[in-house]
């Protein structure tokens, strides 16, 4: 039975601050502070889209996160204990309170805002903030993000989307930002109102590619002035800030592409709903920029360390680990349902057919899982990925499809009703070939 908002939360938060773990990240101060806030007050909702962004830190160096020590050479597949112990809180989250209304935000066409309040009450997004401004991150956590994208998605892709957008914001600019834009947005992600955020990437057009954007940025003296429209945008009708990608133009020519750092409250910035056949729960919404003025100051990357073949990657992985999460949880549903269901006076378990499909099945999803890790692995190490990433994305798009529709298939008549969730799952997983952006590790 899943618990309510507020138990849940502090029940997480109690079991962290009683291990040695809150002592080593100097945690244990903020642990107590939001338990006692939250038992005395209540959770707060999310702020308006109305937000003025500050600088709350004047950095004069941005904040970066170095790559984990690596003690030896050997290919090592375990996860650290703090690694273990968030993906234990998380997965209680993820089949607890998501997977029971899944259905409902499905239909509802968003997540609900006490699912927002308890996933910030985790503190997920500390992994992604460099400790110089309030996070609890000394090295680059893409690892740590990738399993836990996976894990809620086991609940559902579309409520996981939703909570890892801001996430991903959050993570970009803590690799990309500079010392003005980090001590300006950064630490409005971990206040009790954090932002919610999202990346603009995917454009509606057809055969899609994220190297040959339509949507424009020409300089205009000190600024930049942005036009197109964006969809498959998480999030995006309730968005404080975006990270847009565009093509810029300078003197009439074309350049390079880069992404900029777009608050809601931008002249000339329109938001609507966009509609989708799956992922519902992520509220996708479509993003129009007429002569949307931004100045020099907002385009992320400006000590030139950005790469936005790496920004791309590190969210074809994000999409890569939802799929991972969304197919354990077809796996582990058709598997008991396959045992349980007797035709002909035994369980389809025990027809070879249906044995060598599920085989099939987890044979394809270890591969989509191997594929990657080992591609957020160099990622994390600050090792050239450019190639397991698409290997990845590849991968995923193809295999989770063929995990989808044998999971409707194993089920039968029952796969193609909503009497089980394998049909929206189904529905989830075809989105994994088609978007790009929206999510960041």
């Amino acid at each position: 039975m899943s618990r309510d908002a507020t138990g849940f939360a502090l029940s997480v938060l109690n079991q962290f601050a009683g291990s040695s773990l809150a002592d080593k990240f100097g945690l244990r101060k903020l642990i107590e502070t939001i338990s006692y806030s939250s038992t005395k007050k209540g959770f707060q909702a999310v702020g308006l889209a109305s937000r003025q962004f500050k600088a709350v830190n004047k950095l004069l160096n941005p904040a970066r996160l170095t790559a984990p020590k690596q003690g030896n050479n050997l290919f090592d597949l375990n996860i650290s204990d703090e690694q273990k112990m968030i993906r234990e809180n998380v997965q209680r989250f993820s089949t607890e309170v998501i997977r029971p209304i899944s259905a409902e935000a499905n239909d509802a066409c968003k997540t609900a805002q006490d699912i927002f309040l308890q996933a910030q009450t985790l503190g997920l997004i500390y992994c992604s903030i460099p400790e110089s401004l309030g996070g609890a991150a000394a090295q680059r956590s893409q690892m740590t993000n990738a399993l836990i994208t996976e894990d809620l998605a086991y609940g559902d892709m579309g409520t996981a989307i939703s909570l890892m957008a801001p996430i991903g914001v959050a993570s970009a600019i803590s690799q990309w930002g500079s010392a003005e834009q980090q001590g300006k947005y950064l630490p409005t992600f971990l206040d009790d109102d954090s932002p919610v955020a999202s990346i603009a990437v995917n454009e509606p057009t057809p055969l899609f590619d994220p190297y040959d954007l339509k949507t424009t940025a020409k300089v205009i003296g000190n600024s930049y002035v942005l036009n197109g429209v964006k969809s498959l945008v998480p999030v995006g009708l309730n968005s404080e800030l975006y990270l847009v990608a565009a093509k810029v133009i300078e003197d009439n020519q074309e350049t390079e592409q880069a992404v900029f750092i777009v608050e809601s409250s931008t002249l000339g910035l329109s938001v609507k709903e966009d509609n989708s056949m799956g992922i519902r729960a992520s509220s996708l919404a479509r993003l129009k920029l007429d002569n949307v003025e931004v100045n020099k100051a907002q385009r992320l990357g400006l000590d030139k360390e950005f790469s936005y073949q790496a920004f791309v990657d590190n969210s074809r992985l994000g999409w890569c680990s939802l799929a991972i999460g969304t197919c354990q949880a077809i796996l582990d549903y058709v598997i008991p349902y396959c045992n349980e269901r007797v035709a002909f006076g035994e369980p389809i378990s025990q027809r070879q057919s249906v044995a060598f499909m599920i085989s099939d099945m987890k044979i394809d999803l270890e591969s989509m899982r191997m594929l990657t890790l080992r591609a957020v692995s160099r990622a994390e190490n600050g090792l050239n990925f450019q190639k397991e990433a698409f290997l990845a994305k590849v991968m995923c798009a193809e295999k989770a499809m063929n995990i989808a529709t044998n999971g409707v298939q194993l089920l039968g008549g029952h796969g193609f009703t909503k009497e089980h969730p394998v049909e929206r799952w189904y529905r989830d997983l075809r989105v994994i070939g088609l978007a790009e952006g929206g999510i960041h590790l």
